[in-house]
C-alpha cells in the first residue's frame, strides 16, 4: 500500500522545544476516566447496617486489654448478613424508552407499572399518527418514487386530529371512509346549513385543511434510506455456552479485633503504638524527607478536626457541621498533609472530597471539577501553605476564580495554624454506618467528573476485604507509587495501611520522573513486603535499570499491579520479571488486580505459594472479542490477545457478568460482558446525581427471558471480562474504552498496544497516545492521536503512521479514520501525566489540536456509503413523460413574463428601433437632461453627461474612427476603459461610425502578468480593427512591463480618445436592418471558457424596453448602479438603459469601494435612490466591511428607508445567506427586508429575470438535497434535515418565455421538476461570435426545438439547471405567479458516484467547518473530490482543517474527500462578478502552481 506523502511548506512548523520535565518515556496514559452514561432517575437505597455492630468505646477498651491478635468468635460483620429490606413491589429494572404496541401475555400482572391500564388508547392514537404521517409523507412525489409502504397491519383505521392530548384520552377522529364533502363542517365542527354560499363553504374547508403536512414527518431520521447497511456475515461467531452462574467470593473472615470504624483504628495505634512509623515522604531526589508516626498522625488529625469544627468562624458561629463536604487540595508530593487532612475530616465527621491541584485556568477538565464541587455542595477547600502560594492568583493577590467552580474559602492546614483542643474535647467516633465517609472523583469518557460516595461501612468493609485478600500483617512496609488521593493508592496506601499499622513509603510522580528506579530502591532499602505500582512504573524501572545493579526485590511478597487489567500489562509484568528475577523477584509475588471507582476492588490475585505453578493465560482471538465472544486463538499469532487473570473475586462479594448494552441480561459462559458486583465494600452512589446512580449502583440482573434473578442490587464496574477456569476473573477492557464500529467492539487499549508494537517507536512517546471514536455518517470512526518526538523526521513519522494503519487493519480488522501526530507536550494531560482523552477528542472536533502530521483514511473505513447510482437507460420517451404529467394533473413547467405590448406613439417606436436614434432624439428634444453622474471614492461627482453632451462626444469619436482609412463599417472595435462616462461615449461613437463595439475590462496596472493576456486574447479572437482607450491605458499597453507578458508590437491601431478635436462625422450610420449586430459581449465563464455573443439592434431595443417596463423607468427617475460595466446585464444597465428610458443613472465604480466601503450606501441615502443595482462582490464587501459599523452609519445620517428595490445582477444561483445577512445588517439604517432581490441572466440571454417594482416578493423554498442529487425536486419544510433553501431569481422579464427541459431527451418537464432552463425572447443573443463560426455549437445552444410538444418555437439553452414552481401568490394580471428557481450551471456540476453535485453546496458546508476557513472551492480530479480551502487563521490551524473538512462533506453530502489542499487567502481565483473560477484553480492545482500550505491525500 504505497501512500502518497502529504506535502507541506517547510516554514510551517517550528518544532516545539522538548520540555525538561519529560521522563525517559512518558506515562502510559493509564489514568482511568470511567464513563457515566446511563440515565434514569431514583435515589440509591442505603444498605442497612447490622444492629450487632459494637460501639467504638467497647472496642477501644477491649483492644487495650487483649492482645492485638486475639481471635474471638464475636463476629462483627459476616458475609451477606446485612441485606437490604425486601421491597413489597419489585419494579422491573429496565424500562424501555418506548412501549411495544401489544403487551406480551406472559407478563404477570403485578410486574406491570401502574400506568399500564391507560396505555392502550395512547397507542391507538400513536398508530393513527403513524398512519397519518405516512399518508402525508410525499409532498412532491416524482415519477419514479415508490408508493408509501402499507401500514394497515399496525394502524387502526381511526384517525386522530393533530392535538396534544393527555395520554389517557381516547382519540376518535373522522374515519378515512367519510369524504369531506359528505360531512361538511365549519371550522368549529358545526354542520353547515345549506343556505351558506358554496364559495364560503369551500373557503372554510380550505381553512380547515392544513396547507402542508404536519411537521413531525420532516424530522424522521432518514438514515435507513441513505446508509448502505452491510449484510450480516453468516460466519459471525455467536455465544454458545450456558447462562453464567454468579461467582461468590470466600466469606469475609470473622475476626474479633476488626475496628468498628476506621478512625477507631487510628485512635488505637495513636494511643498504643505512637512511635510506630505511619508514612515516609520522599523529596524530589528520592531521599526520605520526613516520617510521620502514628502518634503524630493521630494528634495532628485531632487538632485539625477540632479546628474545623470550632475555630473556623468568629467566636459564636460554626462554619462546618458534621456531614458537610470539603475539598482536599494537596499536591502529589505532600502525602503527609493529605493524610492529616483526610483523617482530620473523618474525625470531624465532615466528608472529604480529594481533588487535583488546579494549576491554571486552562487545566484539562477544570470546569468539570467545578461541576463536581457544585453538585457536592463544596464551599471550603483545605490545602497546605506551600500549595496555596502556588495557586494562580488575580493581580490583587486573591485566588483565581476557576472556570465553573463555586465560590471557595481556602483553609490552610499546616500544624502551626491548628488549635490544640482543650483537655475535655474528644473526637466523636461512632460505629461505621451508611453515611458517606468520603467522595472520590471520577472522570468519565465524555469528560464529565462525578463523585462516587463511599459510605463509612463500605470503607471499613473494603479495608477488611483487602486485608484478608492481601494477607496484610501489622507493621509491614508498603511502597506506594500510585496517586494517594483516589483508587488503589488511597484504598491500600492510606486506608488499609492505617487499619493494619503498616508503614507506607509514598513515591510521588515528580520523583518517578526524575528517577524512575526510585521505587525499586525504596523496596530494597526498606525491605518492603508490598509494592503498589502501575505497568508504567514497571516499564520505567526497566528503562532505568542499567543505572543500578545492586538492588534486591527478595523482600517482596506482593507486587500489586493496579492496572493489571490492561491488555499490555501481561508483557510489562513478564518483561519486568525476566529482568528482575535475578534480583530476587519471585514469580508468584506479581499480583494483578482489577478495580473501578464504583465497585472499588473487583478482584485481586492472591499472593502465591513459592514453587506453585503460575496461573494459565488466556490467548483469545481478536475477531471473536470484537463480536463479544470468547474464542481461543489458534491460527494467527498476530491477531491474538494474551490476557492474564486478575485473581479471584474479593472476599464477601458476589459477581455476575451481564451484557454491556440494553437490559442487564446475564451473559453466557463464552460471552464477554460487564462485570457487576454485589458487596458491602463498594461505592454507594454518584453524589447528587440520583438518575445516574440508579443505572449504575442498583442493577438487578435478568435471565434470558427478562425475569430478574433476585432482589439484591449489583454495582456496574465498567470493566468488560469473563470468568475463566477455576473461577479466575479475566478483564479484557473497560466500557469507557469501548469503540463500537459497524456493530463490532474494539478496545481503545488494544489499539494502543498494537500501535506501540509498530517499529520504530522512536517517532512517538510510548505513553502519550489517545484513542477515541467520533461519530461521522451514522457510525463510529476510530481516531488515534499521538505526541511526536521532536527529533523525528517527517519521513519517519509518515512511515510509522502508514505501518500503524496496516497493523491495525490486519490485526483488528478495523479501518482507522484518522491518525494525527501533534508536537511534544501539547496534548491535554491528566494530573499524573496520562492523556486527557475527552479533552483531546474535543480539541480534535473543535479543530484545536494543531497536528504536525495527519493521515486520513476514510476510503478504507467508511463502508456504509450508499451504493453509487446506476444511470438507467431512458426507456420512457419525452412524449410519455408529458402525457404522464398531464394524466397526473401536472402542468408543463413553463413561465412567461407579461406582454411587451406596443407603444401607442408609432413615431417613438421608429425612433427607438436603434439606440443611436434614441440618443439623437433625446439630444434634440431634451438636450440638458442629465443622463449620467459619475462619482469618485469621496462621493463627489467627477463627471456628468447630458443628452447633448453624450451625443457630441459620440460624434467626436465617430469622426476619429471614420478618418482612419483602415477601419471600415461593420468592423470590430475594442473599448478599453475604466468604468465611467468615457466608456459610454466610446460605445455610442462606435455605433455612430457603424463599427461593432467590443467592451473589454482594462488590464490591472499592478497585475499585468495575469490580466493583460486575457485582454490580448479577446482582441485576437474578436479580430478587432482598432482599440479605443485613454492616455494612461495606452501607455500601459506600450510599456516594458506589458512587453513581458504579451507581444506589444502587434497591437491593432490604438486611438487615445482623451483629447480628440471637435469634429462631426460626415454622416451618422444607420443599420439597414435591426437584425444586424449592435455589439459583442465577451465574458469568461466560471469554467474558464471565453465566450463572445452577438447582440443585435433588435435585441438591444427589446431588452431595454423590457427593463423599462419591469422597473418602471422614465425620465424623472434616478437609479444608482454599482456594477462592473464590461459584460452581461451590468453593461446594459450602465451604457444602454438610460439612453433608452431617459432616467438618470448615478454610476459608482465598484473599485472605489475598496478605499471607501460606505460609498454606495451613502450615495443611496444622499440621493434618496429608490432603485439600485449591484453585484454580489459589492454586497459582500459592504457586509464584511460595514457589518460592525451600522451605528457609525446611523450617526452619519445614512438612511436607506428610501430604497424600494436593490437588485443583485448575477449569472448564478441566488446567494441567499449573503442577501439575508445584508438585509439584516442594514435593517438598522432603514433598509426594508423586502428590498433585496436578484436578477438572472446567461450567455444566451443577458437578462431572463429581474425583480421589478411591481409583482409579488421573491419567494424562498426548501428542497431536499438528496433528491436534488438525483435530478429531482422534492420540497420540504424549513429546517428539515438535508434541506437547501433556494430563492427565486426575480420575476421573468416582459416578453420572455421560459420552459424546463430534460437536457438529454429535450422533452418538456412537469412543474417542480429539475431540468435545463430554456428561454425564448426577442432579446436572445443572435449566436456565439467565433472566427470560424462553429455552426453546430451555435445551433445547439441558440436555435433548438423541443423534441415533443411545441415543435415550432426556437429556444436558446441557458446551460443552467432549475425548476419552475407555481406559487400561491398572484401577479399583476391576477394569475397565479410562476417562480423560476435557478439551481446551478450544468458545466459546473460534479458527477460523483452517479449523482449530480453542485459545488456551491459542498463549499457552503466546508466554509462552516472551522472558523479559519475564509473561502473554499471544490472540483474533481480523476474521480476524486478535491477541496481547496483558504486559511485565514495561523498556519498551525492548517492541519486541523483536514479532518473537519472530511467530516462535514461525508456527513452532509455522503462523499469522501480525496484531496484537501490548504492555501493562503486570495489563492482561489474569483471573476469580476464575484464567481469562483474553479477550472482555473483546477489547472493551477494540476500544474502544481498553488504553493499550498499543506496537501493531504485522503487515501
Amino acid at each position: 500500500m504505497a501512500l502518497p506523502m502529504p506535502t507541506k511548506r517547510r516554514s510551517t512548523y517550528v518544532q516545539s522545544p522538548i520540555e525538561t520535565r519529560t521522563p525517559p518515556d512518558s506515562s502510559s496514559g493509564s489514568e482511568d476516566e470511567m464513563s457515566a452514561r446511563r440515565q434514569s432517575s431514583a435515589v440509591a437505597p442505603q444498605p442497612q447496617v447490622h444492629p450487632n455492630l459494637q460501639s467504638s468505646d467497647y472496642w477501644m477498651n477491649r483492644s487495650a486489654q487483649g492482645s492485638s491478635t486475639s481471635s474471638s468468635a464475636s463476629s462483627t460483620m459476616s458475609h451477606g448478613e446485612a441485606k437490604p429490606q425486601a421491597q413489597s413491589q419489585p419494579q422491573p429494572q429496565y424500562k424501555p424508552q418506548y412501549q411495544p404496541l401489544y403487551q406480551p401475555h406472559h407478563q404477570p400482572q403485578q410486574q406491570q407499572p401502574p400506568q399500564q391500564p391507560h396505555r392502550q388508547p395512547q397507542e391507538q392514537s400513536r398508530a393513527a399518527a403513524v398512519a397519518d404521517m405516512l399518508a402525508h409523507s410525499r409532498i412532491a412525489p416524482s415519477e419514479n418514487s415508490a408508493p408509501p409502504p402499507d401500514v394497515t397491519a399496525v394502524a387502526p383505521p381511526s384517525r386522530g386530529p393533530r392535538v396534544d392530548l393527555p395520554s389517557n384520552a381516547v382519540v376518535r377522529g373522522m374515519s378515512r371512509g367519510h369524504s369531506r364533502s359528505s360531512m361538511m363542517e365549519t371550522a368549529d365542527g358545526v354542520p353547515v346549513s345549506s343556505r351558506v354560499s358554496t364559495k364560503i363553504q369551500q373557503l372554510l374547508n380550505t381553512l380547515k385543511r392544513p396547507k402542508r403536512p404536519p411537521l413531525s414527518e420532516f424530522f424522521t431520521d432518514d438514515s435507513e434510506e441513505i446508509v448502505q447497511v452491510p449484510q450480516p456475515d453468516p460466519n459471525t461467531p455467536r455465544p454458545e455456552g450456558r447462562q453464567i452462574i454468579p461467582v461468590k467470593g470466600e466469606p469475609l473472615g470473622v475476626v474479633s479485633n476488626w475496628p468498628p470504624a476506621l478512625q477507631a483504628a487510628l485512635a488505637r495505634w495513636g494511643a498504643t503504638q505512637g512511635k510506630s512509623p505511619a508514612l515516609t515522604a520522599l523529596d524530589i531526589t528520592g531521599k526520605p524527607l520526613y516520617t510521620l508516626t502514628y502518634g503524630k498522625l493521630w494528634s495532628r488529625s485531632v487538632k485539625l478536626a477540632y479546628t474545623l469544627l470550632n475555630k473556623l468562624g468568629t467566636k459564636n458561629e460554626q462554619i462546618l457541621k458534621p456531614g458537610d463536604k470539603v475539598a482536599l487540595v494537596y499536591p502529589n508530593s505532600d502525602p503527609g498533609m493529605f493524610w492529616v487532612a483526610f483523617y482530620g475530616c473523618l474525625l470531624a465527621e465532615v466528608i472529604p472530597v480529594p481533588i487535583e491541584v488546579p494549576l491554571s485556568r486552562k487545566d484539562a477538565g477544570i470546569s468539570q471539577v467545578g461541576f463536581l464541587l457544585g453538585s457536592c455542595g463544596v464551599g471550603l477547600a483545605l490545602t497546605s501553605e506551600i500549595c496555596l502560594k502556588g495557586l494562580p492568583k488575580t493581580p490583587t493577590g486573591e485566588i483565581l476564580q476557576f472556570k465553573g467552580w463555586p465560590r471557595m474559602k481556602w483553609v490552610i492546614t499546616d500544624s502551626k495554624y491548628l488549635t490544640k483542643p482543650s483537655k475535655d474535647w474528644q473526637p466523636h467516633i461512632p460505629t461505621a454506618n451508611t453515611d458517606p465517609a468520603y467522595i472520590e472523583y471520577k472522570a468519565s469518557k465524555e469528560g464529565t467528573v462525578v463523585g462516587v460516595a463511599v459510605s463509612k461501612v463500605a470503607m471499613l468493609t473494603h479495608c477488611q476485604a483487602l486485608t484478608q485478600a492481601c494477607n496484610y500483617c501489622e507493621g509491614e512496609t508498603l511502597v506506594n507509587v500510585l496517586d494517594f488521593k483516589k483508587d488503589m493508592g488511597l484504598w491500600h496506601g492510606v486506608l488499609t495501611a492505617v487499619m493494619n499499622r503498616i508503614h507506607t513509603i509514598s513515591v510521588p510522580y515528580a520523583v518517578m520522573k526524575a528517577c524512575p528506579l526510585s521505587w525499586v530502591q525504596r523496596v530494597h532499602m526498606n525491605k518492603a513486603r508490598v509494592a503498589l505500582v502501575k505497568c508504567r512504573d514497571l516499564h520505567w524501572a526497566m528503562m532505568a535499570h542499567r543505572d543500578q545493579r545492586d538492588v534486591s526485590l527478595a523482600s517482596l511478597r506482593m507486587l500489586i499491579v493496579a492496572d493489571g487489567a490492561n491488555p499490555w500489562s501481561v508483557s510489562s509484568c513478564d518483561a519486568f520479571l525476566n529482568l528482575f528475577q535475578s534480583h530476587g523477584l519471585k514469580p508468584e509475588v506479581i499480583c494483578p488486580c482489577a478495580a473501578s471507582p464504583e465497585a472499588m476492588t473487583v478482584a485481586i490475585r492472591r499472593p502465591g505459594v513459592p514453587g506453585a505453578p503460575l496461573p494459565a493465560r488466556a490467548i483469545l482471538s481478536m475477531g471473536g472479542l470484537s463480536y463479544g465472544v470468547i474464542r481461543v486463538n489458534t491460527e494467527d499469532k498476530n491477531s491474538a490477545l494474551t490476557v492474564q487473570d486478575v485473581g479471584h473475586v474479593m472476599p464477601g462479594a458476589l459477581m455476575c457478568i451481564v451484557r454491556p448494552d440494553g437490559p442487564p441480561q446475564l451473559c453466557k459462559t463464552d460471552e464477554i460482558g460487564e462485570i457487576i458486583i454485589n458487596s458491602r465494600a463498594g461505592g454507594t452512589m454518584y453524589y447528587g446525581l440520583p438518575g445516574l446512580t440508579k443505572n449504575t449502583f442498583e442493577v438487578i440482573p435478568v435471565n434470558a427471558n427478562g425475569v430478574p434473578i433476585g432482589e439484591i442490587p449489583f454495582v456496574r464496574s465498567g470493566l468488560l471480562g469473563f470468568v475463566g477456569p477455576g473461577s479466575l476473573i479475566f478483564v479484557v477492557g473497560k466500557i469507557e474504552g469501548l469503540l463500537m464500529v459497524s456493530s463490532r467492539r474494539h478496545n481503545a487499549d488494544d489499539l494502543v498496544a498494537t500501535a506501540l508494537a509498530v517499529e520504530p517507536v522512536k517517532t512517538v512517546y510510548r505513553g502519550r497516545i489517545a484513542v477515541f471514536s467520533v461519530t461521522v455518517f451514522y457510525d463510529e470512526r476510530v481516531v488515534i492521536v499521538a505526541e511526536q518526538r521532536p527529533d523525528a523526521s517527517e519521513e519517519d513519522s509518515f512511515q510509522w503512521m502508514s505501518r500503524v494503519l496496516q497493523a491495525i487493519d490486519s490485526i483488528h480488522q478495523v479501518g482507522l479514520y484518522c491518525l494525527a501526530l501533534v508536537p511534544a507536550n501539547t496534548l491535554p494531560k491528566t494530573p499524573l501525566g496520562g492523556i486527557h482523552i475527552s479533552d483531546t477528542k474535543q480539541f480534535f472536533l473543535d479543530g484545536n489540536l494543531h497536528p504536525c502530521n495527519i493521515l486520513m483514511c476514510p476510503h478504507t473505513c467508511v463502508t456504509n456509503l450508499p451504493k453509487p447510482r446506476q444511470k438507467q437507460p431512458v426507456g420512457v420517451g419525452p412524449a410519455s413523460v408529458m402525457v404522464g404529467n398531464l394524466v397526473a394533473g401536472k402542468r408543463i413547467a413553463q413561465a412567461v413574463g407579461r406582454d411587451l405590448g406596443m407603444i401607442e406613439d408609432q413615431d417613438l417606436v421608429r425612433k427607438h428601433q436603434y439606440l443611436t436614434e434614441a440618443l439623437q432624439w433625446r439630444a434634440q428634444t431634451d438636450p440638458d437632461h442629465v443622463l449620467y453622474v459619475l462619482l469618485n471614492a469621496k462621493g463627489v461627482s467627477v463627471g456628468t453627461a447630458t443628452c447633448v453632451q453624450l451625443h457630441k462626444r459620440a460624434e467626436k469619436i465617430a469622426a476619429a474612427l471614420s478618418e482612419k482609412s483602415s477601419i471600415n463599417t461593420g468592423e470590430n472595435v475594442v473599448l478599453l476603459y475604466p468604468p465611467g462616462i468615457d466608456l459610454i461615449a466610446a460605445f455610442y461613437g462606435c455605433l455612430y461610425a457603424g463599427c461593432v463595439p467590443v467592451n473589454v475590462r482594462p488590464p490591472h496596472p499592478q497585475n499585468l502578468a495575469a490580466t493583460l493576456p486575457t485582454v490580448r486574447m479577446i482582441i485576437d479572437v474578436s479580430k478587432a480593427a482598432c482599440i479605443l482607450t485613454t492616455q494612461n491605458l495606452m501607455r500601459i499597453l506600450r510599456s516594458k512591463e506589458a512587453a513581458a507578458s504579451v507581444n506589444i508590437k502587434t497591437w491593432p491601431t490604438v486611438i487615445d480618445t482623451d483629447d480628440l478635436p471637435r469634429r462631426r462625422p460626415p454622416q451618422i450610420y444607420k443599420p439597414p436592418t435591426a437584425e444586424m449586430i449592435a455589439y459583442l459581449d465577451f465574458s469568461v465563464s466560471t469554467t474558464g471558457m471565453l465566450t463572445g455573443v452577438k447582440i443585435s439592434h433588435a435585441a438591444v431595443s427589446a431588452l431595454c424596453r423590457s427593463i423599462k417596463l419591469q422597473c418602471e423607468l422614465y425620465s424623472s427617475r434616478q437609479i444608482a448602479i454599482c456594477l462592473d460595466p464590461y459584460c452581461g446585464l451590468g453593461f446594459v444597465l450602465w451604457c444602454l438603459a438610460s439612453v433608452y428610458s431617459g432616467h438618470q443613472s448615478i454610476l459608482i465604480p465598484p473599485f472605489e469601494l475598496e478605499s471607501s466601503v460606505s460609498l454606495w450606501l451613502s450615495t443611496l441615502s444622499q440621493y434618496r435612490i429608490r432603485d439600485t443595482f449591484c453585484s454580489y462582490s459589492v454586497m459582500e464587501l459592504c457586509t464584511k466591511g460595514l457589518g460592525t459599523q451600522t451605528d457609525l452609519l446611523k450617526a452619519r445620517g445614512v438612511n436607506l428607508s428610501c430604497v424600494r428595490s436593490c437588485v443583485v445582477i448575477a449569472e448564478e444561483r441566488p446567494r441567499l445567506v449573503l442577501s439575508q445577512s445584508f438585509s439584516k445588517l442594514f435593517k438598522d439604517v432603514g433598509l426594508s427586508s423586502r428590498a433585496v432581490s436578484t436578477a438572472f441572466g446567461s450567455r444566451v440571454n443577458l437578462a431572463i429575470c429581474l425583480q421589478g417594482t411591481t409583482g409579488p416578493d421573491p419567494c424562498t423554498v426548501y428542497v431536499d438535497m438528496k433528491s436534488l442529487r438525483h435530478d429531482r425536486v422534492r420540497l420540504v419544510e424549513r429546517g428539515a434535515p438535508q434541506s437547501l433553501p433556494l430563492m427565486e431569481s426575480g420575476k421573468i422579464l416582459p416578453g420572455v418565455r421560459v420552459i424546463i427541459v430534460n437536457p438529454e431527451t429535450k422533452g418538456p418537464l412537469g412543474d417542480s421538476h429539475l431540468g435545463e432552463i430554456w428561454v425564448n425572447s426577442p432579446h436572445n443573443a443572435s449566436g456565439y461570435y467565433t472566427i470560424y463560426g462553429e455552426e453546430s455549437l451555435q445551433a445547439n445552444h441558440f436555435n433548438t426545438k423541443l423534441s415533443f410538444g411545441d415543435p415550432h418555437t426556437l429556444w436558446a439553452r441557458t446551460g443552467y439547471l432549475g425548476f419552475v414552481k407555481r406559487t400561491e401568490l398572484l401577479d399583476a394580471s391576477g394569475d397565479r405567479h410562476d417562480a423560476l428557481f435557478v439551481v446551478g450551471s450544468l458545466d459546473e456540476t460534479l458527477e460523483l458516484r452517479g449523482l449530480r453535485y453542485h459545488p456551491t453546496d459542498i463549499e457552503t458546508s466546508v466554509s462552516r467547518a472551522h472558523r479559519s476557513i475564509a473561502e473554499s472551492a471544490v472540483f474533481t480530479w480523476t474521480n476524486l473530490l478535491v477541496v481547496v480551502s483558504e486559511l485565514c487563521g495561523s498556519e498551525q490551524d492548517a492541519l486541523d482543517l483536514v479532518p473537519l473538512i472530511t467530516n462535514v462533506v461525508l456527513e452532509e453530502h455522503h462523499l469522501i474527500v480525496g484531496v484537501v489542499v490548504i492555501v493562503d487567502p486570495g489563492v482561489i481565483p474569483i471573476n469580476s462578478r464575484g464567481e469562483k473560477q474553479r477550472m482555473h484553480l483546477r489547472d493551477s492545482f494540476l500544474a502544481d502552481q498553488l504553493d499550498p500550505i499543506y496537501v493531504a491525500y485522503n487515501m
